[in-house]
């Protein structure tokens, strides 16, 4: 996959659709049946990651990977799920692509999570809005090809051809004799049967799907409304004592001393210890074998470990840590923001020159604050060091790095560690680094016992890799027939080592006007900063979004011109940025979003006082996705969101049930971030602690939300993220229309609305 520029972490965002760009391709021996001890048939596919970042096979004997789809003699059909799950919905509809093809009956399926061994499943993680469409091709075939050899099979036992023979809810069927044979009594058979290579396979048309495109309840819900155990902090093993992993308030601070004989003889602690840690402040690698200095105490049970910290009293060294001020970085990025851009990152035509003679220029600056993850689950972590293995229970987004990591912390090999993928309480890009698991690890080789690492809401907020604040100083110009014909972007980043931005920070590779506008510069900036920063849902887009579709408005505006006529003049003829790349922008994909939510809104009808519709297009992580929003404002500057609605084209749906919350679910986050939530860092040190000071939206403030899927024929693109940049600006733009208040930074509070 990908590196990430900075710190050799793959990086979702910047790969986009670099799995579904380049297809993957397997050889007849790639795809190999396994045979049970017992009856029935396995399948399984061997992949692996090369070095363009795309899915491809390795070769693999039959006897060293596990099985896809297994079917028992008794008609239970196992698929496994091969990505992490964290509520994106991909352990439903990743084996969902498989039943289709292989033409199952969805209630007779049982699904679970794949071991975590990328020689057997290739990249296992969740991030970028990558594992549908990095998968797609690759389900199909598994399903595809099982159904084809119980095909082969029950025309090998009736003597027929399979041209005669059809297949429908895990049944063999020969309309001619009217016979019909169970995928479960033709499992053995099957097993026996040449396996098909790929151009034999034949895959359904869209069109006689029976399972895609429905709504379909997620494979774990029951359970997690019943209170059954599937979450990483419900994890227990035998034996397993609790720990808290206290660190210094001023990031990268170190310990030097603590009251660990008193905290030992509180009730309950087994132990206290401080672990000296190797770096100073975390960079944004989950690969890294990294650990922060602190004081761990492990006791019986977590409310005895979680009292006795209430005890701890730590002297720390913060010598080298972080100082960071966001006033002060803020005052800095406006100081900045007056000049150039340091750097130049892409420049075409003459912007000086278009500036000196258009009819009309508008200047801006925007800035959007540091916010947390804020997923619902703390960080949590199972851990056993048994010696010479360790074994790891843990609810990550990127299990495949931890093996790598850990070997490095606990000099051991990669190969003696072995990871179980837990389902994660919440993502958003968090769990895409294992600094959590790091401890559990190394506090369980030091008490010699299984142990649960247990987080509290204060260190989530105290120690995320934040969204990072940002800020765009933005220019362009109109002509005479009020036509965007020149646009500026300086964007003022954070960075660590004053040479690259840190993550999540910097220039947008695909900015919205390349290759439409005739004048453009892009250019950029650095301000020092150790704040650690993170990817965190549609990383860079979710600021930039804001800031870009925000100022599209005010040049409309500015030109006296409809919001809606403006936007699509503006993204030009209908074309791919780059020919037939879906991983980027097609203008008119984009148009078709625009105009059919203009409609389904009905753009352009008359308001009630004090209401007004607001509009945004975004396109992020091979997503085409346009929003209205309807807004109104109060005399106190109070702001009600009635209704949003939403078009997006991403191509087929897979599971509409969970394609529907994906979008909801942006939506309520894009609009509670936009509301309120706000990280200050002064001193080095994050002021918030838990939601009494960073609120999330409450369910009487959800707007309604009406979705609509456009229906394309273009391979599916992933939407954990792409329907989250368009709602800030949409809403904001609103509030102008209705107040002529421009809001230039979120959260909105900073300018005195609230919602």
């Amino acid at each position: 996959m990908k590196k990430h520029s900075d710190s050799g972490f793959f990086d979702p965002s910047d790969a986009l659709l670099a799995a579904q760009s380049n297809a993957p391709t397997f050889t007849r021996r790639q795809f190999s049946v396994l045979l049970g001890i017992g009856s029935g048939i396995a399948l399984g596919m061997a992949s692996g990651v090369n070095a363009a970042g795309t899915a491809s096979a390795a070769s693999a004997s039959a006897g060293d990977m596990n099985a896809y789809v297994h079917i028992s003699d008794s008609g239970e059909i196992t698929i496994y799920a091969p990505n992490p799950e964290v509520g994106q919905g991909v352990k439903t509809s990743l084996p969902m692509i498989v039943a289709e093809e292989l033409d199952a009956n969805w209630d007779s399926v049982t699904v679970e999570n794949a071991a975590v061994n990328g020689a057997k499943y290739g990249a296992q993680f969740a991030g970028g809005s990558l594992s549908v469409p990095q998968r797609w091709d690759e389900m199909r075939k598994m399903g595809a090809m099982v159904r084809q050899m119980l095909l082969a099979a029950a025309a090998q036992k009736w003597d027929v051809s399979v041209a005669q023979l059809s297949t429908k809810d895990s049944v063999v069927s020969h309309s001619a004799s009217g016979k019909k044979a169970s995928y479960a009594e033709l499992a053995d058979a099957a097993a026996k049967q040449k396996v098909p290579s790929q151009s034999e396979l034949q895959f359904k048309k869209t069109a006689d799907y029976r399972l895609l495109g429905r709504r379909i309840t997620g494979v774990d819900n029951h359970r997690i409304v019943t209170g059954a155990p599937v979450f990483g902090i419900d994890t227990t093993v035998p034996g397993m004592l609790y720990a808290t992993f206290t660190k210094c308030p001023t990031i990268g601070g170190k310990v030097v001393s603590a009251n660990l004989d008193e905290v030992k003889k509180l009730p309950g602690v087994i132990d206290a210890f401080v672990m000296d840690g190797n770096v100073d402040v975390y960079k944004y690698d989950s690969r890294g074998a990294e650990l922060s200095s602190g004081v761990a105490i492990v006791a019986g049970n977590t409310w005895q470990a979680f009292k006795a910290r209430r005890s701890l009293k730590v002297q720390w060294d913060t010598s080298k840590a972080s100082t960071d001020s966001w006033t002060a970085i803020s005052k800095e990025a406006r100081k900045i923001a007056k000049g150039d851009g340091t750097k130049v990152t892409l420049e075409q035509g003459d912007v000086d020159s278009a500036f000196n003679s258009a009819d009309a220029v508008v200047e801006s600056f925007y800035s959007t604050d540091f916010v947390s993850h804020a997923q619902l689950e703390p960080q949590n972590c199972v851990a056993h060091f048994k010696g010479d293995s360790l074994e790891v229970w843990a609810p990550t987004q990127t299990p495949m790095a931890v093996p790598g990591s850990l070997a490095g912390l606990m000099d051991m090999p990669v190969k003696d560690i072995t990871v179980h993928q837990i389902r994660g309480g919440g993502g958003f890009g968090r769990r895409l680094t294992n600094e959590y698991v790091h401890e559990a690890a190394l506090i369980s080789k030091k008490v010699a016992a299984p142990i649960k690492l247990q987080w509290t809401r204060e260190d989530d907020m105290a120690f995320d890799y934040y969204r990072v604040g940002a800020f765009y100083s933005m220019k362009g110009s109109l002509d005479k027939q009020g036509k965007l014909n020149a646009w500026s972007n300086h964007v003022i980043a954070l960075s660590a080592d004053g040479e690259k931005p840190n993550a999540g920070a910097g220039i947008r590779a695909l900015d919205f006007p390349a290759k439409m506008v005739e004048h453009v510069k892009i250019s950029q900036s650095l301000i020092p900063s150790k704040t650690p920063t993170g990817f965190w849902r549609a990383p860079s887009s979710n600021t930039f979004a804001f800031a870009e579709q925000s100022f599209v408005h005010e040049l409309a505006v500015e030109a006296g011109r409809d919001h809606l006529d403006f936007l699509i003049e503006s993204l030009g003829e209908p074309k791919w940025l780059e020919p037939d790349n879906i991983g980027s922008l097609n203008t008119e994909r984009a148009i078709n979003t625009i105009k059919q939510v203009a409609k389904n809104a009905g753009w352009g009808k008359k308001m009630p006082a004090g209401r007004a519709l607001g509009l945004s297009f975004y396109f992020s992580h091979a997503g085409h996705v346009a929003e209205v929003a309807d807004v109104s404002v109060d005399a106190n500057k109070k702001v009600t969101v009635h209704k949003v609605w939403v078009v997006a084209d991403v191509g087929p749906i897979i599971n509409l049930s969970g394609a529907e919350n994906q979008v909801q679910g942006s939506v309520v986050d894009g609009i509670s971030t936009l509301a309120a939530q706000s990280i200050s860092i002064e001193g080095g040190a994050v002021q918030q602690s838990n939601f009494h000071q960073y609120s999330l939206l409450r369910s009487n403030q959800r707007p309604k939300i009406d979705v609509q899927f456009l229906a394309t024929d273009y391979k599916p693109t992933g939407l954990g993220e792409p329907a989250l940049p368009p709602i800030a600006a949409a809403v904001c733009n609103a509030i102008f229309t209705i107040s002529g208040h421009r809001i230039r930074q979120l959260p909105i509070l900073n300018e005195g609305f609230v919602v």
